[in-house]
């Protein structure tokens, strides 16, 4: 494995500004799920990267009711990876997890 790319001082605070922008825009999608104002099914079609990018066991922790006992449970029974994100779950690994949540 080869070593990261060599950043100068500006890509460096560029791309720390791009990861701290990701952070905001996941907490703000993840208290409006907490708060109701949206459901966690909006962030298989919400199209930020940013978004695309959150862990799925993240999102699933956001819904009311949840904690990180019961979403490893439902992780676990639709067999999906703890570290698997939004963007990288196939189509049975998807469908597997709205069954199992139904419209919550």
């Amino acid at each position: 494995m080869g070593l990261p790319p060599t950043l100068t001082l500006e890509q460096r605070r560029a791309a720390l500004l791009k990861a701290a922008n990701a952070r905001k825009e996941r907490a703000l999608f993840k208290e409006d799920i907490k708060q109701g104002k949206r459901s966690w099914r909006d962030a298989f079609s919400d199209p930020r990267e940013s978004i695309q990018k959150m862990r799925v066991k993240e999102l699933l922790e956001s819904v009311p009711g949840f904690g990180q006992v019961r979403a490893v449970a439902v992780l676990e029974r639709a067999n999906i990876s703890f570290s698997r994100r939004i963007q990288g779950l196939g189509k049975n690994q998807r469908e597997s997890l709205f069954r199992l949540l139904g419209a919550k």
